[in-house]
């Protein structure tokens, strides 16, 4: 599930298909691009040193398994 992040592309939606993202999405928000570059930054720390894989959600509760 490829989170929506609430980026540039935005401009270029209708207001009808952005609400229709949202609604999706269980936290009634979209992703931050500083909210993913903070896991990125820590996936690449050495706070993270002794993980040797895992699967991290993004999606704000939409994605189900």
């Amino acid at each position: 599930m490829t989170p929506a992040a609430k980026t540039e592309i935005f401009d270029s939606m209708s207001q009808q298909h952005i609400d229709y993202m949202l609604s999706k999405i269980p936290m009634n928000r979209f992703l931050l691009p500083q909210e993913a570059a903070s896991l990125i930054l820590w996936l690449s720390s050495e706070d993270c040193a002794f993980s040797t894989g895992s699967v991290f959600d993004l999606s704000g509760g939409r994605a189900t398994y």
